[in-house]
């Protein structure tokens, strides 16, 4: 009876550590600002691609680590029509596009349309399954 209990009491533990661990941005962003640039001033827009997937973490937080595996699928399922990139906003080179997006924690999944326009978001781990499902909203088919 005492293990029934531990364990609940061990994963609340472990998800409060997991979470804290990936923390959060200490840097207030405003998000009207960073909307605005998104949409007419996206460097990482493609016009040959329907999605640009763009992940905000680090190599150093676990929820990220297991999105890489996700990242890895979706370029290599959907790569002709997805272009999947990472920056890592720990360091100096990614820590800019963490202003730029106005993430509060991590991982933050940004989505941007053909335009650049930014059509979806989600914070922490994301299913491949639940992605895929928001790539098909603009019209995104297996290679």
């Amino acid at each position: 009876m005492k293990v029934l209990i531990q364990a609940p009491i061990t994963f609340l533990l472990m998800t409060l550590f997991l979470a804290a661990s990936c923390g959060q941005s200490s840097n207030p962003v405003d998000k009207k600002k960073i909307t605005k640039e998104s949409a007419t001033d996206n460097q990482t827009i493609d016009k040959n691609y329907k999605v640009t997937f763009i992940e905000l973490g680090s190599v150093r937080c676990i929820p990220c680590q297991q999105m890489q595996l996700v990242m890895k699928s979706i370029e290599a399922k959907y790569g002709k029509e997805v272009k999947v990139e990472f920056h890592d906003v720990w360091t100096e080179a990614g820590k800019s596009f963490g202003v730029k997006y106005g993430i509060e924690a991590i991982p933050t999944q940004v989505l941007l349309d053909e335009t650049g326009k930014e059509y979806y978001r989600h914070v922490g781990f994301f299913p491949e399954e639940d992605l895929v499902k928001i790539l098909q909203m603009k019209g995104v088919k297996l290679n």
